[in-house]
C-alpha cells in the first residue's frame, strides 16, 4: 500500500505545479472554451485513470468547468499515485492548449 505524502511536501508540490490541498486531497479547476473541450477533458481524464487503475473524482460543472480530485481513497490521503496522475492531467492540458 503506497504511503501518504508528508504535508509540507504535499504543499510544496501542489505550489509549484498549480494545485490546491483541499481536505486531505489535490484539487484543480479548469477553464475550458465551450461545454465540448471541458467535457473533452473529462473523457481524457477517465482514460488516464483507467491506464493507471487510479480513478479520480471528477466534477463538470457550470457549462464549462472541471474540476479534478485527487486521493488515494484506501490510505485516505494523497500518495505518489495521485501526484503521477496529476502531472499526466497536466500534460493533457499543457499539450492541448484548451484550459486556462
Amino acid at each position: 500500500m503506497p504511503d501518504v505524502i508528508d504535508e509540507d511536501r504535499l504543499r510544496a508540490w501542489a505550489a509549484e505545479h498549480g494545485w490546491d490541498v483541499v481536505d486531505g486531497g489535490l484539487e484543480r479547476d479548469r477553464t475550458f472554451a465551450d461545454f465540448a473541450g471541458a467535457l473533452a477533458h473529462v473523457v481524457a481524464v477517465g482514460a488516464l485513470a483507467e491506464e493507471r487503475d487510479h480513478h479520480p473524482d471528477l466534477h463538470l460543472h457550470g457549462w464549462n468547468h472541471v474540476r479534478v480530485r485527487l486521493v488515494t481513497h484506501s490510505v485516505g490521503g494523497v500518495t505518489d499515485l495521485d501526484v503521477a496522475l496529476a502531472t499526466a492531467i497536466d500534460g493533457l492540458v499543457d499539450g492541448s492548449g484548451g484550459a486556462a
